[in-house]
């Protein structure tokens, strides 16, 4: 087995105000060992897999805990020989050779970590499932991946055998993470496990896998994002990046399913030999007082998660605690503000990328609201640039000869990067149609190939980085990616819409857009507030689920029949200025109901919480 590469840890100058100068001097020096650490990795141990890295701290550290879950500590060693035994049981209980997919819909769990080992072992995949999703879009995005196996939490069971049926059809082999089970074509994993030894797997049984060989992917709607050795690297030495040591110990309440979760997290954390305080869900209420527990020093977040926790009582202890550094994306200025503020300066690095980019930047500095900063060498290493975009039309402003308009200093533009050996488009799985589409052809001369990153930044004067807004088919509301084509394909598989349009609503005081649906209705028909609730309900997760329904006799197209989205998100929710039917979700009363000024009011407001 080859042994870790070495590096000297660099543990970044103070990111004081009152240390300006040394503060660029720092961005400076780390933002090289960010661009150049993965090709120090490729260059010394080609082959140097997640996996070796991981049995590498195994033996280095086996008794220490990897995982701390509801009071109960997972040791390096223990996932270990966890993972073997779960090799075992898949060889032989699914037949499961290298090059197979395996499909996990799971909560978080640590079973998450040994059951990613122990495909890692067999030159195995994993597929990541949204454990919100249900019915017809859990299908979509199982058929995806190619998988040809489904592993399930005990709680999921339910909406497995929604699907099931459709699954056994498709000779899929379905797992339940228990001991029992009575329901027929569900096998049972946990006995099969504990049949097995947890002796080590032979390292012939992935003998084929390379540094680009597939490693999981993260299963959105419509497309599923795909991950190698070379990316999966890319992203877990954000924290090395950063400073972080094996002394620290990372709070993580974001979903394994999740990229940030599951890369940073996770994967962040084995490659510094860190302890990960796992929970099940979110709880802004226990935060704190988990950090405390645990003697957390590092915690991740989304930037709604930080402003739930702006949003708690204030406590006397609130500044009680070891957390020193935030690591995260999505975070307001605002609330970025707020939240050391009121819990102490704790160091907060804000980056932006996305499980599919090629680019992603990083906030070295503490600048409050911005993403990153630019930076030569990494721009020349990895090209990108500003695009002026048409916002009516939705796509990039091209001159006369057909090349995009790069966008002048301080204003805002559609980030494009350019697709190279240094910097591939791994695509995704299984839909060459959506590869296609995200990348962008004769950018800046004939020939040239960049992608798409879908979102609106800005650079300003002194070179800093900051995310406006997404625009194209999806929109982000409490952490999640929604894909407006999925929510508008629920909506009009009900009987009375004819059509409809979904894009996000800015609500202040909030990260991100919610949900909003204009949609017309079927001649005769009338719209059944209660239907409407009953149907997103059950075939949208919570976060999807439209909380605004406007009525409209038709919808606005371009003269390429493409929906016009702009003007309906300028006019927004307000009944004052729209004299169309408007219906908000009140899920209290299990229906739709008609918006009045006095709920507006209470939302824009903030005193009522959506």
């Amino acid at each position: 087995m080859q042994s870790s590469p070495t590096w000297t840890t660099v543990t970044p100058y103070s990111t004081s105000p009152a240390d300006p100068e040394r503060c660029n001097v720092t961005c400076f020096q780390i933002g090289l060992i960010h661009i150049f650490l993965k090709l120090g990795y490729e260059k010394r141990k080609p082959f140097y897999t997640v996996l070796e890295c991981f049995l590498e701290r195994v033996r280095r550290q086996p008794d220490k805990a990897l995982i701390i879950f509801e009071g109960r500590e997972y040791s390096y060693l223990y996932v270990d020989r966890q993972s073997n035994r779960v090799a075992r049981a898949l060889r032989t209980h699914a037949d499961l050779r290298e090059g197979d997919t395996v499909a996990f819909f799971m909560s978080n769990d640590p079973s998450y970590a040994w059951l990613w080992f122990g495909l890692c072992k067999l030159g195995c995949a994993a597929s990541l499932l949204n454990y919100n999703i249900r019915s017809k879009s859990l299908l979509h995005c199982f058929s995806c991946c190619g998988a040809r196996v489904l592993i399930a939490s005990e709680e999921l069971k339910a909406a497995v055998e929604e699907v099931l049926p459709t699954l056994l059809e498709q000779n899929i082999s379905v797992f339940i993470l228990s001991k029992d089970c009575n329901t027929p074509g569900i096998e049972t994993l946990l006995d099969k496990m504990e049949q097995a030894s947890d002796e080590p797997i032979s390292p012939e049984l992935r003998s084929k896998v390379t540094m680009s060989w597939l490693l999981f992917c993260l299963l959105g709607y419509p497309k599923a994002v795909v991950i190698n050795h070379d990316k999966l690297w890319a992203i877990t030495l954000y924290l090395s990046t950063c400073g972080a040591t094996s002394d620290d110990v990372i709070y993580s309440p974001l979903p394994l399913y999740h990229g940030a979760g599951f890369n940073l997290g996770l994967h962040g954390a084995i490659e510094r030999g860190m302890t990960v305080i796992l929970r099940r869900k979110f709880s802004a209420s226990a935060f704190w007082d988990d950090c405390r527990i645990h003697n957390v020093t590092i915690i991740q977040y989304i930037g709604e998660t930080m402003r739930y926790l702006c949003n708690t009582p204030e406590r006397e202890i609130d500044k009680t605690h070891k957390v020193r550094m935030a690591i995260g994306n999505g975070l307001r200025e605002d609330v970025w503000r707020s939240f050391q503020g009121r819990f102490g300066h704790i160091r907060i690095v804000e980056f932006y990328t996305a499980s599919e980019s090629n680019i992603g930047f990083m906030n070295y500095t503490g600048k409050m609201g911005a993403v990153g900063r630019e930076n030569f060498y990494q721009k020349r290493l990895c090209p990108y640039a500003l695009v002026q975009f048409d916002a009516e039309r939705e796509e990039p402003l091209r001159d006369s000869n057909g090349l995009c308009i790069p966008t002048p200093e301080g204003e805002t533009g559609l980030l494009v990067s350019e697709i190279t050996s240094a910097a591939p488009f791994l695509g995704y799985c299984g839909s060459p149609e959506q590869t296609e589409k995200k990348q962008m052809r004769n950018v800046f001369q004939k020939g040239d190939v960049y992608l798409n990153s879908g979102d609106l930044l800005r650079f300003d004067k002194d070179n800093f980085i900051y995310f406006q807004d997404r625009v194209g088919d999806t929109f982000r509301w409490k952490g999640e990616n929604v894909a407006t084509t999925e929510v508008e394909c629920v909506l009009v598989a009900l009987n009375f819409i004819e059509d409809a349009c979904v894009y996000g609503v800015k609500i202040p005081g909030t990260e991100g857009k919610i949900g909003m649906a204009a949609v017309t209705l079927k001649a005769g028909r009338e719209f059944s507030c209660s239907e409407a609730f009953l149907h997103v309900s059950k075939y949208l997760p919570p976060y999807a689920q439209p909380q605004f329904i406007r009525i409209q006799s038709c919808l606005e197209t371009t003269g390429t029949f493409k929906q016009v989205k702009s003007s309906l998100v300028r006019e927004g929710f307000n009944p004052s200025s729209i004299n169309d039917l408007l219906y908000f979700l009140m899920p209290r009363d299990k229906c739709y109901k008609p918006m009045t000024q006095i709920y507006y009011n209470s939302v824009i407001a903030g005193e009522l919480r959506i």
